[in-house]
């Protein structure tokens, strides 16, 4: 039986950002030892990952979704470098991603949309990010590279506008692993929400 596809919702981030981390990849594969760090083109800033999803739900979730559309275009900054896991052995190496109110209104009306159609709400603290590298090998660096890095690029912001957000569908065994399937664009642009 072929199993459901899986899914997620994020903030696409645009292309000169995705440039610029891949440049902040290539410094950083020098310095630290991960499995894997992402295609530039998966570069994103996640809200919610959805799992393993039918058409026709996701066709339902798509059309819900579109009311969210409500909300306005915003800015948000990125940068800097931060980590999950262990501190002496962090798993994901990521860029830091402004928490201001219009993110967090947003990713609170995603949760309350994706909860009514019955995924379960995410219980951990919402720490958003920019995944730059993951899976930590075994001969990985100690504390005192990551804390190195992390005074590197202290203080590194750039801003850009969020105009929409959009649906991912997975593709584990590819390159560039995750494909767009929805964009839920703001009312902002245009007038009112659009889906595509």
């Amino acid at each position: 039986m072929n199993q459901l596809p899986h899914y997620f919702i994020a903030i696409p981030i645009p292309l000169s950002l995705k440039n610029m981390f891949h440049e902040w990849q290539n410094n950083l594969m020098k310095k630290l030892s991960y499995k894997q760090w992402p295609n530039k083109h998966d570069l994103h800033i996640t809200l919610k990952f959805l799992g393993p999803v039918n058409e026709s739900t996701l066709k339902t979730l798509q059309t819900n979704l579109g009311r969210i559309a409500d909300l306005h275009p915003f800015t948000l900054s990125v940068g800097e470098i931060g980590t999950f896991g262990n501190p002496a052995k962090p798993r994901v190496l990521w860029a830091g991603v402004e928490k201001n109110e219009n993110l967090i209104e947003l990713h609170k009306e995603i949760e309350k949309c994706c909860n009514v159609q019955g995924f379960k709400k995410e219980q951990r603290e919402y720490i958003p990010h920019i995944t730059l590298a993951k899976k930590r090998k075994e001969t990985a660096c100690n504390n005192i590279e990551i804390t190195n890095v992390k005074k590197d690029y202290f203080g590194v912001s750039y801003r850009f506008n969020v105009e929409e957000f959009v649906i991912y569908q997975i593709h584990p065994a590819q390159t560039q692993k995750y494909e767009l399937v929805s964009r839920i664009l703001f009312k902002g642009d245009n007038g009112n929400g659009t889906i595509n």
